[in-house]
């Protein structure tokens, strides 16, 4: 998966060209890969995706935690705004790029508001999966988004840190436990994954009969049994193997 912690298509990527690079190597093997990103980068390389798709299996998400385009400017001032990554959906949805949402992070008193139509949204827009992970704050980007907090919602800021240590057993920002960082615990954590469950089956996605492949990306994945389409390239020199 490309890839699950840093976005790999960081602004530089369009001059150095590295996922893509990475992306044609699967390709020529035909390895199974998933994409998620914010960027709308992704854009570039539609056709790549198109052959992963047909060659090997292939599904893109597109991370997007928001609908407030304020809002989201305020916490990730540098990203694309929500309207421009709803548009990258849509384009790679009608060119039949296996494409869904990954709403993430859900900041408990912040965007969580905002899930449901999220999802709308982006299901209007072509979506056939959908994941959510709640928001992280490993090491020192607790501060950092402390931080960030205070300085663009200092009114609410006091709320939000509350809010986050209810899904974290009440005292921590964070709990790096694995089945639990990702999702929380405790019944506000409960509320926003109930909420997310019930809209994507409303909204029909994660469907086995929709999804075509997103990895690890999406709550379904089914082509999880089938078997793999890697294959090594024949050898360029025509040289044989030994055996």
């Amino acid at each position: 998966m490309f890839s699950g912690v840093t976005d790999c298509y960081q602004p530089i990527e369009r001059e150095l060209e590295l996922t893509r690079r990475c992306l044609e190597v699967c390709l020529e093997y035909r390895n199974p890969v998933s994409v998620i990103s914010k960027h709308a980068l992704v854009e570039r390389d539609l056709e790549l995706f198109l052959a992963l798709a047909k060659e090997a299996r292939f599904g893109l998400s597109v991370s997007l935690a928001w609908t407030d385009p304020e809002l989201a400017r305020a916490i990730e001032p540098w990203a694309p705004s929500p309207e421009r990554r709803l548009k990258v959906i849509e384009t790679m949805a009608k060119a039949g790029v296996p494409v869904g949402v990954m709403a993430a992070p859900i900041i408990p008193g912040v965007n969580d508001s905002q899930l449901v139509g999220l999802l709308e949204r982006a299901a209007d827009a072509g979506a056939t999966s959908a994941g959510w992970v709640l928001l992280r704050l490993p090491g020192a980007v607790k501060q950092v988004f402390e931080e960030r907090v205070r300085g663009a919602l200092p009114l609410a800021a006091d709320k939000i840190l509350h809010r986050i240590r209810e899904t974290r057993g009440g005292e921590k920002l964070y709990d790096a436990r694995f089945h639990t960082r990702g999702r929380g615990e405790g019944p506000y954590a409960d509320m926003i994954a109930t909420m997310f469950e019930t809209t994507a089956a409303r909204l029909g996605l994660n469907r086995r009969d929709r999804v075509a492949y997103h990895g690890d990306t999406t709550a379904g994945d089914a082509d999880a049994e089938a078997p793999t389409t890697f294959r090594r390239p024949p050898p360029k020199h025509g040289q044989l193997s030994l055996f």
